[in-house]
């Protein structure tokens, strides 16, 4: 018994087909500006780029959209539509390779654990859509892979965004010479890629060579968190033949979003239980601030009518620092314009984790 989608879910879904469908005609950037969903100005497709602002050769022909979904709208659920949606447009395979990436290894495990599990929902969706003909394989077990999965069965493998990163322990798997995998090697043709080689010259059994012989599809989960310069690297590494990232909060200097999902989409499904009010602010962000430093204060009196604690508290999502609400100007603006005592503002970034 498989779930059934939310509307928005459906209407992501279909855009994400038509896309890929279109980019096999007419290419990603062409399909991208054609049907994506934009808001105020069209913004041009962007393939992914270096520090340098410089496209990635390898990467520019291969499709990168983002779904925008709010966080609580479903994106795991919707991980078998997208394989399958991909499977059938653009990728040529029944059954593809696909790198799922998660931003942790918690979420790595709770997703593992998810599409391990065949009474799961999310693993009834995948066996549904490729007729129960599925492997799912933690990253760091990728040796366990055998060409006739590869040959016979959707392949999900599961990482988080640090795996090919230098300072993680699972690097050394990810570009390790493994015996295990020596069989995906052995009828190499004239027309492979080019593939890392050892020193004596021989070609590496590596996982990172089995994804260029293979080309998967990559999804890349709370992809808010792949936007540095060394992520650029790592899906350069992969040799994706598409890539979809879903995220509530995608980075817009970078991202390209080809469908938008509000929250009142969600709410509307009842997917969230509290009040949505929406306001805007053409004053600018910090008549935004402003607003809602004043609102928490408001809802702060109504909590101490309560009979229980109740502390209501105040998220700001801060701009890149390449543009102008950056973290740096809004904590400052707090402390200097709005005078927040230090203590209570606590910044939550890449680097800084003062909120855990």
């Amino acid at each position: 018994m498989s779930l059934d989608l939310k509307e928005y879910q459906k209407r992501a879904l279909k855009g994400l087909r038509a896309y890929l469908e279109q980019a096999r005609v007419s290419g990603p950037a062409a399909a991208f500006e054609l049907l994506a969903e934009q808001e105020g100005a069209p913004v041009p497709y962007r393939p992914i780029a270096d520090d340098q602002g410089q496209p990635v050769a390898a990467l520019v022909p291969v499709p990168y959209v983002c779904l925008r979904i709010p966080t609580g709208g479903g994106k795991t659920v919707m991980g078998a539509h997208i394989i399958r949606a991909a499977a059938e447009t653009y990728l040529e395979r029944d059954k593809p390779l696909v790198l799922w990436l998660v931003p942790s290894k918690q979420i790595k495990s709770q997703t593992l654990e998810a599409f391990k599990n065949p009474r799961h929902p999310y693993r009834r969706e995948l066996d549904d859509a490729f007729g129960g003909q599925v492997a799912v394989f933690d990253i760091a077990d990728a040796g366990q892979i055998r060409p006739q999965d590869i040959a016979e069965r959707l392949c999900l493998v599961i990482g988080t965004l640090a795996t090919a990163r230098v300072n993680d322990t699972e690097i050394r798997d990810f570009y390790a010479h493994t015996e295990d995998l020596e069989p995906h090697f052995l009828a190499l043709g004239a027309q492979r890629p080019a593939l890392d080689t050892l020193d004596s010259g021989g070609v590496k059994f590596s996982f990172a060579n089995l994804l260029k012989l293979h080309r998967p599809l990559v999804i890349t989960d709370e992809a808010h968190n792949a936007t540095s310069s060394l992520s650029v690297v790592v899906y350069e590494r992969l040799s994706p033949a598409a890539i979809v990232e879903l995220t509530a909060t995608p980075d817009m200097a970078a991202s390209n979003v080809l469908v938008r999902v509000s929250a009142s989409e969600l709410k509307e499904e009842q997917m969230i239980k509290l009040p949505v009010v929406l306001k805007e602010h053409a004053e600018g962000w910090e008549e935004a601030v402003r607003d809602a430093l004043q609102r928490r204060s408001h809802l702060e009196t109504l909590a101490e009518k309560e009979p229980d604690y109740l502390r209501p508290i105040l998220l700001i999502q801060a701009a890149n620092d390449n543009q102008v609400a950056t973290v740096a100007r809004i904590r400052q603006h707090l402390l200097e314009n709005e005078r927040i005592p230090a203590d209570q503002v606590k910044i939550a970034t890449g680097d800084q984790r003062e909120l855990d």
